[in-house]
């Protein structure tokens, strides 16, 4: 794969972020960690056993004070912290077993308070149970010094730190901006990579399908393929990324597997029934970040997908020849990185009409969860894509060589890079993130 993983934990030290353990716990990504409702909730979903006692339902529950006899009839007056053993705990705890069978309420706990001279009882109402209402009339038993609702608190956490101001395509394509004016909804994108997280947050209800064209080994979640399907189509939310086109539908292609330290490899045989897939299923963009020799079945299929009006999209491989495939192919859209401070002033001649998008240094979703900082033109890919799907939103009946004429270059040394808000702001005609390029653009183009 050309590309370039390299965790920086003194960038993420540096934008403040939490980290739960040293690096190597969080298998070298920005590990998150849950809190107890976090646990509970997942330990749910995977169909273990719900939560018990007063995390079970809280909002059907209630709290119900039964009188301590008065210090001096009681044994155990030096209480110290543990349970009280007085004479009369028994009676209290018939008590209030009664006033649950009575009012139709399950007793779930209980606990003393002498401090307050009560014990604590932990009552339950039933599914439709007004907690109040049964409070209330708990209340004027004249066995109860009190009842009350269960309350609910919030501990006062920062918010959940969301990496979108480290994302290179929030500093040079305002992508959130972008949004306003297209999102990719519903453009299918085929990424033909590594399997795909689809339970990382970051791609939770992202991807419409998955295939596993990998003879010999189920679909697994892997970290190239769920890095770059992150870039082009993360969720956003209060943490984790966002995704170029958050609206886009992917269609997850594990046509590469995952080789321990030596990334993902793929044969021409698994990446062409990708391909053959993709085709068949119409999608919309293939994203290719992934790079190898020509072959000719390879080549016979690239030409099926670009006659039928696909947009395909494919990674430079800046260790091997110039124009490996698949960008060796014509109408392939090539695709490097730009520079780690910006865009590159000009391109290597190796690189000669090839585009450029952010690609350095890239928060990415990081398989079986958390994030991890990538680099490499796989990435720059991927952002590629993701922007061609904003394209095809708007534009819904061209095809993939009309989607690759609307991305606007910039200007002058910058020729090479991709102008994201002049791209929408030409494609919509109305300004959305830049309107100096807007206004640049429809000067340009006066007579």
């Amino acid at each position: 794969m050309p590309c370039r993983s390299a965790v920086r934990w003194p960038v993420l030290l540096a934008w403040g972020l939490a980290l739960a353990g040293p690096p190597a716990c969080a298998q070298a990504g920005l590990g998150a960690q849950a809190g107890p409702a976090t646990v509970a909730a997942s330990r749910a979903d995977a169909g273990g056993p719900a939560p018990s006692g007063d995390a079970a339902a809280p909002e059907r529950q209630l709290l119900v004070m039964l009188r301590l006899p008065p210090p001096h009839y009681r044994p155990d007056a030096g209480y110290g912290g543990r349970y009280l053993d007085d004479g009369g705990r028994g009676a209290r705890h018939r008590i209030a077993e009664e006033l649950a069978r009575l009012h139709g309420l399950k007793l779930v706990s209980d606990w003393p308070m002498p401090t307050l001279g009560v014990d604590c009882y932990l009552l339950e109402a039933p599914a439709g149970g007004d907690p109040a209402r049964l409070a209330e009339r708990l209340s004027h038993d004249p066995r109860v010094e009190w009842a009350q609702p269960v309350a609910i608190y919030s501990g006062m956490d920062g918010a959940a730190p969301t990496l979108y101001p480290m994302q290179p395509s929030a500093r040079y394509w305002h992508v959130a901006v972008l949004h306003r004016a297209a999102t990719g909804r519903d453009v299918s994108v085929a990424v033909v990579d590594s399997g795909i997280d689809g339970h990382h947050p970051d791609l939770d209800g992202q991807l419409a399908s998955t295939e596993n064209f990998v003879d010999g080994s189920s679909y697994l979640p892997e970290a190239h393929g769920t890095a770059v399907a992150g870039i082009i189509a993360a969720r956003g939310g209060r943490q984790g990324i966002l995704g170029v086109a958050p609206g886009a539908r992917l269609m997850g292609l594990r046509a590469c597997w995952q080789q321990g330290g030596q990334g993902a490899r793929c044969s021409s045989f698994t990446l062409g029934k990708a391909l053959n897939y993709a085709i068949l299923h119409e999608a919309r963009i293939i994203n290719l970040s992934l790079s190898g020799p020509p072959d000719r079945l390879l080549d016979r299929l690239l030409d099926a997908a670009l006659a039928r009006g696909i947009s395909v999209v494919g990674a430079i491989d800046p260790q091997g020849p110039a124009r490996a495939f698949p960008v060796s192919h014509p109408g392939v859209i090539a695709v490097a990185q730009q520079g780690r401070g910006g865009p590159l002033a000009a391109l290597p001649p190796t690189l000669g009409g090839a585009v450029l998008a952010p690609g350095q240094d890239v928060p990415a979703s990081l398989a079986g969860g958390g994030w991890r900082f990538v680099s490499g033109n796989s990435y720059a890919a991927a952002h590629v894509t993701g922007m061609l799907a904003l394209l095809a939103e708007l534009r819904p009946g061209a095809n993939g060589a009309q989607l690759e004429r609307l991305l606007v270059p910039g200007r002058g040394p910058n020729a090479a890079t991709i102008d994201a808000c002049a791209t929408i702001a030409n494609t919509t005609g109305a300004c959305t993130c830049s309107c100096a390029s807007a206004v640049t653009l429809r000067s340009s183009r006066q007579p």
